[in-house]
């Protein structure tokens, strides 16, 4: 664990030509954190003005590099050109700063976003993007950091904490999170819940470009068999009153509610796919 007051890149390895392993020494978080960084086309030490691609993983996740080992990014994004950073959010992180824990929005705004952009040459123009847990941070960064991205996208995203909060709860509690360190104890804190609530968040997402996608929990064309998903179920739900608060504060919303699918690689690679042409145009 490092005790480094000011955050730095403690170390920089190379995958491959393309993918950069970075090690983060994070004053908030307290300790050493993984980022993992696609290279565009063309980019060489020392060139600016790329545009730069978020991509945030899901819940109860070991290692902070899944879009990379299970979602097939790095083929997905090959032609895109913009620097893509895939930052570790912890298995059961949730994207926030932590009443009582870690820091996870000033490590990712502040500490990533400063320390890789300067790097890898960012210049103006972000977009990100994340599934599950992914999904419902994306959102709640772009919210709450105004002007920092220009577009944001979830896929099957938490996107409506408040829906069924004994049940999330409980979810929470079972990976390891305390709701009541995480956002507070309820009723006292719904201020703090509503702050990271993506569908209470809605009217702060004006100006961006917004994209929502989600299966309805039946087995669909890319699973392979298995029954009924209550979860993409109920993250379906969240998703349609996300779209519901979006329009309402006068919000286009891109979405694809493809119908069969569960809350699986298959589909999330495939959204981010179908995603890119809104993302970074």
């Amino acid at each position: 664990m490092t005790t480094a007051l000011t955050p730095r890149i403690a170390e920089r390895t190379a995958v491959d030509d393309r993918q950069d392993a970075l090690t983060i020494a994070s004053a908030a978080l307290g300790r050493d954190a993984q980022v993992r960084v696609l290279k565009p086309a063309g980019w060489t030490e020392g060139s600016t003005g790329w545009p730069v691609l978020y991509l945030l993983h899901g819940c109860c996740e070991p290692t902070g590099d899944t879009w990379l080992s299970k979602g097939d990014a790095a083929k997905v994004t090959a032609n895109l050109s913009a620097v893509v950073v895939v930052p570790e959010g912890g298995s059961d992180g949730w994207y926030a700063d932590w009443l009582d824990g870690p820091a996870w929005e000033t490590f990712h705004m502040k500490e990533v976003r400063t320390l890789v952009e300067d790097l890898y040459g960012v210049g103006e123009r972000r977009a990100i993007a994340g599934l599950s847990m992914g999904g419902h941070g994306a959102l709640g960064y772009a919210a709450r950091n105004p002007g920092v991205f220009e577009a944001v996208a979830s896929f099957s995203g938490v996107l409506d904490i408040r829906m069924d909060v004994p049940g999330f709860s409980s979810f929470l509690r079972d990976n390891g999170a305390d709701p009541d360190k995480l956002w507070g104890p309820l009723p006292g804190r719904e201020d703090n819940w509503r702050a990271h609530n993506p569908a209470d968040l809605a009217p702060k997402l004006k100006g961006l470009r917004l994209y929502v996608s989600a299966g309805n929990g039946e087995p669909g064309e890319l699973d392979s068999g298995g029954g009924t998903d209550s979860g993409e179920q109920s993250i379906l739900r969240q998703s349609q009153r996300f779209i519901r608060a979006a329009k309402m504060a006068g919000l286009t919303v891109e979405t694809d509610l493809y119908g069969n699918g569960t809350h699986d690689w298959p589909y999330w690679t495939r959204a981010l796919e179908r995603a890119l042409p809104t993302l970074l145009p």
